[in-house]
């Protein structure tokens, strides 16, 4: 008998739990966890839907084989999971979160080896004067195979381990290492350096899903539509400001004359303008503008609306920016072949 609840799984903890989360309620979609010991948990805006808290490997393959709906997970998790099976499709590939890229490292004292030419030197160097394989430690032997493989970097062994990578090299167990890196910083304090051009995968926080569910059930497709509404709205708006501004002019069309003749004023689709009405009835030449700017031009559209004569800016932080249709959604009906 086929599911009628939807399932979005969840980070069970860590970092990554914690920007999940936290991304959630930005959009709007809080997860209610009275107990934090507890691995379901309610979103009051979707009562439908019924947060799960897994392992990162847990959310991939749950999506991919069905028992999960949704999921939240690293792009890196998502590749080296759900290698070579389309069932779990990635509907939005940046939220905005969980950055870091999977890389090649090397031990500081292998010297001459800096680069995958030279790593693959160095590879085929082991075989044939010690009869030994380049030995690589990693998380990901999927994407690491891939990658070796690709660039013809063998003979090799892959030691999978679930336990920091970092000291493998030192201990004498791997060569070189494969591991995310976000900051660096570990792989510094621990005497080692990525291969140039030896980065295998860009990597962030993103949405995935069942095909099948998508494609059978009506309510889960439904349910898609909103996320996307919602993380497209939140992450449109999260770099943007609303600026309201009083502008001097003979009409609106003056105004808006003024306002186009200055690029940091031109907003969305164009300003909002209106009449001020004064408490007093008394006659006005007062406009109200209204634009949404992005952060980075905020300096240059309060400096354009003094130019044009504007006072008492205000400027307010925007929650959402919905558009008439979300553009991943859309990509995902194309994927899904529906119409």
């Amino acid at each position: 008998m086929e599911r009628t609840d939807i399932r979005l799984a969840l980070p069970s903890k860590g970092r990554l739990s914690e920007e999940a989360l936290a991304f959630l309620e930005a959009c709007g979609l809080a997860v209610y966890r009275p107990n934090p010991r507890q691995y379901i948990a309610s979103i009051p805006t979707l009562p439908h839907v019924t947060a799960i808290f897994q392992r990162p490997g847990d959310i991939a393959v749950g999506v991919q084989q069905g028992s999960l709906d949704f999921g939240i997970v690293g792009l890196d998790i998502v590749r080296e999971k759900t290698w070579g099976d389309d069932r779990a499709i990635v509907l939005h590939d940046e939220l905005g979160f969980g950055a870091c890229t999977l890389n090649v490292a090397t031990p500081d004292e292998l010297a001459g080896v800096s680069t995958v030419d030279e790593l693959r030197e160095f590879a085929a160097r082991l075989s044939a004067e010690n009869g030994t394989m380049l030995r690589v430690a990693t998380k990901f032997p999927r994407l690491t195979a891939d990658f070796l493989d690709r660039h013809a970097i063998r003979p090799y062994k892959l030691i999978t381990a679930e336990g920091t990578l970092e000291i493998a090299p030192t201990i004498g167990y791997a060569d070189v290492i494969v591991d995310l890196v976000s900051s660096g910083m570990t792989l510094r304090d621990n005497h080692l350096h990525p291969l140039q051009g030896g980065q295998i995968l860009t990597s962030q926080s993103v949405l995935i899903a069942n095909r099948h569910a998508l494609h059978s059930r009506p309510y889960v497709l439904d349910t898609a539509r909103t996320l996307l509404e919602y993380f497209e709205a939140h992450l449109r708006a999260k770099s943007c400001f609303t600026v309201v501004a009083n502008v001097r002019g003979d009409s609106a069309e003056s105004v808006a004359g003024k306002l186009f003749d200055q690029p940091a004023l031109g907003g969305l689709q164009g300003p909002t303008i209106s009449n001020v009405y004064p408490s007093h009835n008394t006659a006005t030449n007062w406009f109200a503008v209204h634009i949404v700017v992005k952060k980075n031009d905020l300096k240059d559209a309060i400096t354009a609306l003094r130019a044009v004569g504007g006072s008492g800016v205000i400027v307010t932080p925007v929650t959402y920016i919905f558009e008439e249709e979300p553009a991943r959604y859309t990509a995902m009906l194309a994927a899904l072949e529906v119409t």
